[in-house]
């Protein structure tokens, strides 16, 4: 029997992205839109009446804003939200609030050029549509979720010569901020891969700077690795590490995308598995598709510890999986005892 269609209300406050929206979604035939609403008062009453499996949101709209009525929606009726908004680009930590209170994901539209523009994004939105439908989304505690929670203990570490390294995309911002806010201040050096846009990852750096224990910084070309920081790979660019002298450094690159995005997991892990090997240690976290699966399956052939997120804990068990499909995987760990894992001894051969 065919699977029926997921069903989808566009909320935004302009009638012309509404009716893209639902133009660029309807295309698909596995998607329905089954309604559209201008602000958040008429959206409440339509997700009473149609009951759809994902909402589009417009973080900008009138009467109540998107965030304001995400933090309801998430409290009362979870369900996935994917958020649409020109301040996704220009206000990132706008974005990055919405991701705390339980968004799924996330995208831009257009600057210029609305109808042109947005539709160059309808492959994009179809896809990023379907992963929301498949996320698993918690209700959230009725405190915003996106205020600093007060730092718990840290787990006890006494920093020698080891290398962590994380992966994540789609639900890893707030995967990433969880497993830092356990990191002790010394830490081994931490490098992460989170597929996320250039105009993104340093406030998402500084959130997690915000978080930590740990430094907490957006990566630079040549950067000397140091114990207690860990270093964020820029939205577009490639991080890579390699060993000069007697201690580990960045490297960014602009090569091409690897399995489609720039920064890929893949190609950090692969450079961690070539130059630190056994003295490293790695987590590939929630996120859509398989980038990272290969990169981790090589550091485990190089000696390193290898863990994936499981499927309980993960907003999407897509790139983790794929791990795990391969071998790749020393362990496979809910979130809350990822970075337990990472600071554990080094496995044996």
């Amino acid at each position: 029997m065919a699977r029926r269609p997921i069903r989808v209300l566009v909320v935004d406050d302009s009638a012309l992205v509404r009716a893209l929206m639902s133009e660029l979604l309807g295309d698909d035939p596995g998607i329905e839109v089954v309604g559209t609403a201008s602000d958040p008062y008429i959206a409440r009453e339509k997700i009473k009446q149609l009951a759809p499996d994902v909402l589009t949101l417009d973080v900008e709209m009138p009467r109540m804003d998107g965030l304001t009525f995400l933090r309801n929606l998430m409290r009362l009726r979870p369900m996935p939200v994917l958020m649409v908004s020109s301040l996704t680009e220009a206000g990132a930590s706008v974005t990055l609030d919405a991701l705390a209170l339980g968004a799924v994901d996330f995208i831009a539209k257009p600057k210029i050029d609305v109808a042109r523009g947005l539709a160059g994004y309808g492959p994009m939105l179809v896809e990023k549509v379907k992963q929301a439908a498949n996320a698993r989304v918690a209700r959230i505690a009725p405190a915003d979720a996106a205020a600093t929670p007060p730092l718990q203990g840290p787990i006890g570490y006494r920093t020698t010569e080891r290398l962590l390294a994380i992966g994540a995309s789609t639900g890893g911002t707030e995967a990433i901020r969880e497993v830092l806010e356990q990191m002790p201040a010394d830490a081994p050096a931490t490098v992460i891969v989170q597929h996320i846009p250039a105009a993104f990852s340093g406030p998402f750096a500084e959130r997690l700077d915000r978080h930590s224990r740990m430094t907490v910084m957006e990566a630079t070309d040549q950067q000397p690795l140091l114990a207690g920081h860990a270093y964020v790979a820029p939205g577009g660019r490639h991080l890579r590490v390699v060993r000069s002298g007697a201690r580990w450094i960045c490297r960014l690159g602009d090569d091409d995308p690897v399995r489609r995005h720039r920064p890929s997991v893949d190609v950090l892990f692969e450079s961690v598995a070539a130059h630190a090997g056994r003295n490293a240690t790695a987590a590939l976290l929630t996120g859509m598709g398989d980038d990272g699966a290969a990169g981790l399956l090589s550091l485990r052939r190089a000696g390193a510890r290898t863990l994936a997120q499981d499927e309980a804990s993960s907003v999407i068990w897509g790139m983790p999986g794929a791990a795990v499909a391969l071998g790749a995987a020393d362990e496979v760990v809910p979130l809350e005892q990822v970075a337990r894992r990472l600071l554990a001894a080094p496995r044996e051969r």
